[in-house]
């Protein structure tokens, strides 16, 4: 088994690449002519964005759009980053909305939350240091 991409269900599909490209600086990969499917590119795991028409389509008993939630869904997209501060401003500018400022947490990591105009709750954060020594980005 491999991790192959995760899809966000999103109101429209090119504003969403658009934020991401802008806030976090994520190149556009794909954006199919439909206009209801798109990629970032991320590496080799792709983070994708999907219509919620689609998400109709997909799922007969309907899903929770994460835009209209009033409270964040308990899933996150994390970003590694060197400089979490540089990057959660940035966020903010582009347009996302504040759920964590910057901080450092006990174990060394810093960490920001920001959720973006579809809904999206991205966690901003350092590379960790894993027990056998291995950073993990």
């Amino acid at each position: 088994m491999k991790f192959g991409y995760m899809i966000i269900y999103v109101p429209d599909v090119a504003a969403s690449l658009q934020f991401f490209s802008s806030a976090f600086g994520l190149n556009i990969r794909f954006l199919h002519e439909s206009a209801t499917y798109g990629e970032l590119e991320t590496g080799e795991t792709a983070l994708a964005f999907a219509a919620n028409e689609l998400a109709a389509m997909n799922f007969s008993t309907g899903h929770v759009s994460a835009h209209s939630s009033p409270k964040p869904l308990g899933i996150e997209v994390g970003l590694v980053t060197e400089d979490v501060p540089a990057a959660h401003a940035r966020a903010l500018q582009a347009g996302a909305t504040e759920m964590s400022a910057p901080s450092t947490k006990p174990w060394g990591q810093t960490i920001s939350y920001v959720r973006c105009p579809d809904g999206t709750l991205v966690e901003l954060c350092t590379p960790v240091m894993h027990k056998s020594g291995v950073t993990h980005d």
